[in-house]
Parts: C-alpha cells; sequence; structure tokens
C-alpha cells in the first residue's frame, strides 16, 4: 500500500491567478481508485465519527473501488446531499481526514476528494435522490438555504414534513453562493446540488426576508408553520474600529466577495455591478475568508495582493491547502503587524499604518496572544478588504425581541431549541462563522430535535 496520496490535478498557478475557473480539477475514477485503494477498510473506522454529518466513509470508498459510483453516490446522499460541494469545501484534514488511521504512519486517505469525485459524477450523469416519503401534512419552515438550512430542510422532508424555505437573496445557497468565490467553489454546482433538495418536494421562496417581509409571529400563527428553524447564518461583519475605516476603497470581506461571488463584479461592465481595488490591495486577517479576498483580489487585476495578520504563520487559522494555492498565487504574507489606522487623501485611502507585534503567553484557546511593541510600519495601498469574523444579523432578533441571543449576537439555543417554543436554530446564527460542513451538522441535529417536539407537542 502506498504511504503518500494521490495528488489531485490543478490549474498552473500563473494561469489559475488569472481566472475564476476551478484551481482544483478533481479526480478521474482511474486516479479515484487508485487513491481508494489506500483505505485500509477499519473495523471500527474513527473517520465516520469524525464526520460532522456521519458519513459511512469506508462504504463508499470501497464502493469507489468496485466501480459502483453511483452506489458509492447513494450511500453519500443517505447522509450528505451536498457531496460535490463538500468535498470541495470541508476541512476534511480537521475532520473526517485528520482520524485516518494512516496519519500515525503517513498521510490520511484523501476522503474529501473522493467524496467530490462521487458528487461530481453524480452531477455529470445526473443521478438523483428518489424516495418514498409519507406524508405527515404538518408544515414546518426553515429560514435560511445555506447549508444549515438545506441540512435541515432534507431531514425533514424525509420525516413526512411540508418543508418551506425561505431565503433572503435572490438566489438560493447563501454563503455557499455569496460567500466561496468561483475557483474554489463554481455556483453551477451548488445550483444543481440544491435541485437534487427540490426533487424531494421542498419548496423554496427566495427574497423573503424574515424580520422584515415576515415576522416569526407570522410564520407560526397566520401561516401554520408548526415548527421552524432559524439557519440564516452570520452576515454582520466584524470591523476593525480603527481611524480611517469610513474611507472609500475600504470593504469588508462579505460585501468583496458578495458583490464578486453573486453579483458578478468580475464581469463588470457586462453586469451593473463595479468593485474598484486598484493596484495595492491589503486584506486583514487570517482564515478562509482572508485567503478568498485575497485570492480574488489577484484575479481583479491587483499586481501587488498582501495578508496584514497579526500572528505569525503558525498561527494562520486558514485551511493548509488554501494558504498554499494563496503563496503559489502570489499572495504575500506580512504576518505580526496590526492596522491601527488607514490614511487617506480626498476621502479615499491611500496608507494603512500597522504596528509591528510579538507573541507573548498563550490566550484562552491555546494560542499564543499577539502583543504591541509601539513600533509601526507604514504600507501604500488603493483599498482594503477586512476580513476579522463575522456575527449574526440582528434583523429577526429586533423583530422579535423575545429570542435570546448572546452579547455577540448569536442565537442562544438548548437541544438547538431557542428561547421561543417551537423555533430552533443552528449553524453559523448559533456558533458564529464555522464551516460548511458544521453547519450542515447542526441542521441535520436540529431536524432530530424538531421532529421529537412536534410528535410532543402536536395531537
Amino acid at each position: 500500500m502506498r504511504a503518500d496520496r494521490t495528488q489531485m490535478p490543478v490549474q498552473e498557478p500563473e494561469i489559475r491567478n488569472c481566472n475564476f475557473d476551478e484551481v482544483a480539477l478533481g479526480f478521474d475514477l482511474a486516479l479515484a481508485k487508485i487513491e481508494a485503494s489506500r483505505c485500509l477498510d477499519c473495523k471500527n473506522p474513527r473517520c465516520v465519527p469524525a464526520c460532522p454529518v456521519s458519513i459511512d466513509i469506508p462504504a463508499f470508498i470501497k464502493e469507489i473501488k468496485n466501480e459502483e459510483v453511483d452506489k458509492a453516490f447513494f450511500t453519500i446522499a443517505k447522509s450528505n446531499i451536498l457531496p460535490a460541494i463538500c468535498g470541495r469545501v470541508c476541512p476534511q484534514e480537521k475532520q473526517c481526514e485528520g482520524a485516518c488511521i494512516l496519519r500515525i504512519k503517513g498521510e490520511s486517505v484523501s476522503i474529501g476528494a473522493l467524496e467530490r469525485f462521487v458528487g461530481d459524477e453524480a452531477l455529470k450523469h445526473s443521478l438523483s435522490i428518489s424516495e418514498e416519503i409519507t406524508e405527515n401534512n404538518i408544515k414546518v419552515a426553515v429560514v435560511g438555504s445555506g447549508p444549515a438550512g438545506i441540512s435541515c430542510a432534507v431531514a425533514l422532508r424525509r420525516k413526512g414534513y411540508q418543508v418551506d424555505v425561505f431565503e433572503a437573496l435572490h438566489e438560493f445557497g447563501g454563503v455557499l453562493k455569496y460567500g466561496i468565490p468561483d475557483f474554489r467553489l463554481p455556483k453551477d454546482i451548488v445550483d444543481k446540488e440544491i435541485a437534487n433538495a427540490m426533487n424531494l418536494g421542498i419548496k423554496f421562496h427566495k427574497n423573503v426576508i424574515v424580520g422584515k417581509s415576515l415576522t416569526i409571529d407570522q410564520l407560526r400563527d397566520e401561516l401554520g408553520y408548526a415548527s421552524i428553524f432559524l439557519g440564516n447564518g452570520a452576515g454582520l461583519p466584524k470591523s476593525l474600529e480603527i481611524p480611517g475605516e469610513n474611507l472609500t476603497g475600504i470593504y469588508f470581506a462579505n460585501e468583496f466577495l458578495t458583490r464578486v461571488n453573486l453579483m458578478k463584479a468580475n464581469h463588470f461592465p457586462d453586469t451593473p455591478t463595479p468593485v474598484r481595488i486598484g493596484d495595492s490591495v491589503a486584506v486583514v486577517g487570517g482564515g478562509n475568508v482572508a485567503m478568498d479576498a485575497a485570492r480574488t483580489a489577484k484575479r481583479l487585476g491587483a499586481k501587488n495582493v498582501f495578508i496584514l495578520y497579526r500572528r505569525d504563520m503558525e498561527s494562520l487559522p486558514a485551511r493548509l491547502e488554501e494558504i498554499h494555492h494563496a503563496i503559489e498565487e502570489g499572495i504575500d504574507f506580512r504576518l505580526l503587524l496590526n492596522p491601527v489606522e488607514f490614511i487617506g487623501e480626498n476621502y479615499r485611502v491611500k496608507q494603512v499604518k500597522c504596528e509591528i507585534m510579538e507573541l507573548g503567553e498563550p490566550d484562552e484557546s491555546g494560542r499564543r496572544s499577539p502583543q504591541g511593541t509601539n513600533t509601526f510600519k507604514v504600507f501604500d495601498i488603493d483599498s482594503c478588504v477586512v476580513s476579522i469574523g463575522q456575527s449574526p444579523n440582528p434583523i429577526i432578533k429586533k423583530a422579535t425581541p423575545t429570542l435570546a441571543t448572546d452579547r455577540r449576537g448569536r442565537v442562544v439555543v438548548s437541544n438547538h431549541q431557542t428561547s421561543i417554543p417551537g423555533v430552533f436554530a443552528g449553524g453559523d446564527v448559533v456558533s458564529g462563522a464555522a464551516t460548511v460542513i458544521l453547519a450542515m451538522g447542526a441542521g441535520k441535529e436540529a431536524a432530530i430535535e424538531m421532529d421529537r417536539y412536534m410528535k410532543d407537542n402536536i395531537r
């Protein structure tokens, strides 16, 4: 058995950083079989409990080895209706692959790449989930069509509920559509996998802002939904709160990425939404969203794109693959620097002033805490993208004062139920910005609790 993983083909860096086509090109059947053959088919697989949605990983990998790709898809689909998406964007190295026993002496099985292969083959051959559903004629509402909402909706539909999904934007998918660039997740894949959910009989409604267009009380009391799931994500950006942050040319990452990913600003003037960044772009932050913003800026034509992060390289929270791809594409990492002021001219940003940091003792999370040195550097910039975290949008809370939230605006839950009986929540609206697969796991778990609640309370 080979100790090293089968490498997935990718676009060359000097080519891909000039286009929005997908970077990773995926396995064909031959490569997938080679990688699948590395799986030990463990008697007690550690990868399955490490998966937030509990996919039977050894089973679908064995089916790939046997060239039964259709069976592999249906095995995955029992737990995850979005394999082509999750195979691309999930942090497998911290979950299923992180638990793989092969890591003890070598590299884990490329579970994510194999899941992506199966998902892509299913889309290519128009495989869809056809299930017999026993209708119970009970209506439930799901707020948000992102990963948590879709996962919850599918789980409830499979139990026989009539499910309506309400999306605030003009396209379905939530963060899958507005937050993740095409070069990591092509949007036609999102549309096709959501279509699988629609095929189950789930009804999707766009341009409905719960908290504005409709309230929770209206959903429950006027429209007759027996239970409601809040999966509306975390779309409120966190600001640096430093002088000059309101200058023209400074973007929050979710606005910047939404303009490109959802509004197609990269095709301006053929599309109506512009984004102007200039030649020199700073991106503040070290997570996956910061990597997405930096790599997007490079593709929009910026000559000089650099990351400003207040810790060192080893402390970057982004996936190693995303950091590696960013470095290959010419993104500069300027570390141990913390912005303290934006300097402008004629209301437009021209420079960013940063304090040089050093790492002190570990903080509550175990990471070494950054400390200022009272020495500074100034960088010339044409624009800046701030990517230091997001919290839930307060719209629903303002419309529903009895909905309990914490000091960060996150919905407080107990067994996924909020302070309002029959109203449940999961995903980023509860945890703060996290991963696609963790949101899906939360949606799936919330569906179990919603089903239990309705069986106990509806006669």
